[in-house]
């Protein structure tokens, strides 16, 4: 199973899916910003990084781009799962997917964490 790191500003949300994620047979590691986030990623090396863009201080771009920056990192599967619309993104979406390396993006509202942890099952079959 995987390791995943989740970057989730909403407590219970991120308790939520730590739950769901452990009892599916993954590890989960929490982090409520870009900050704890890239010290959590140092510490547990993540095979999948879970990450809501909408984060306090710095943004879920931000982190993206230092996360990115250093080499262990650049092959790490990112999954968004955020409340922004994907739509949001008109226009940048070959950002997201290109140069900061997005795997799978999911809005919030209308993901169930069936289908999330489905997608962290198809990338643990792809690594």
């Amino acid at each position: 199973m995987s390791q995943i790191l989740l970057i989730e500003p909403d407590r219970v949300l991120a308790e939520t899916y730590k739950k769901s994620f452990e009892s599916a047979g993954h590890n989960v590691a929490t982090a409520s910003n870009a900050q704890t986030a890239i010290t959590a990623a140092d510490k547990i090396k993540p095979d999948v990084v879970l990450l809501e863009l909408q984060l306090i201080n710095h943004s879920g771009i931000e982190f993206l781009y230092e996360f990115r920056s250093y080499d262990d990192w650049r092959s790490v599967p990112v999954i968004i799962l955020s409340n922004i619309p994907l739509a949001e993104f008109d226009g940048s979406q070959d950002l997201l997917v290109n140069e900061l390396g997005v795997d799978t993006y999911f809005y919030k509202p209308t993901t169930t964490i069936k289908r999330l942890l489905s997608a962290i099952n198809q990338l643990n079959v792809l690594a």
